[in-house]
């Protein structure tokens, strides 16, 4: 994985994470560092998902990239919060 792969990952994370942190009211809470966080495991996640469903997973920097790391995160966030018990933590 090169550089540029690296930024783009930490990027769509960071945004997604962000968004998602929102979606789930964790955003207080989070911070950065768990939105990027959150956000790339999302990716990983998002991209299972749509790969099991049989679409395309994290491609790049795009839209569709954005939305997969973004219905990924919130799967995390809300899974988070199920196993912890609290209603604002990330």
């Amino acid at each position: 994985m090169g550089f540029w792969e690296i930024i783009t990952w930490v990027v769509v994370g960071g945004l997604a994470g962000w968004v998602a942190s929102m979606v789930a009211g964790t955003n207080k809470s989070q911070g950065l560092l768990g939105n990027i966080v959150v956000g790339i495991i999302g990716a990983l996640v998002g991209g299972f998902v749509f790969g099991l469903l049989g679409g395309s997973g994290f491609t790049g920097f795009n839209i569709w990239s954005f939305f997969v790391a973004l219905v990924g995160a919130i799967i995390v966030l809300f899974i988070w919060k199920a196993i912890t018990g609290r209603k604002n933590a990330a």
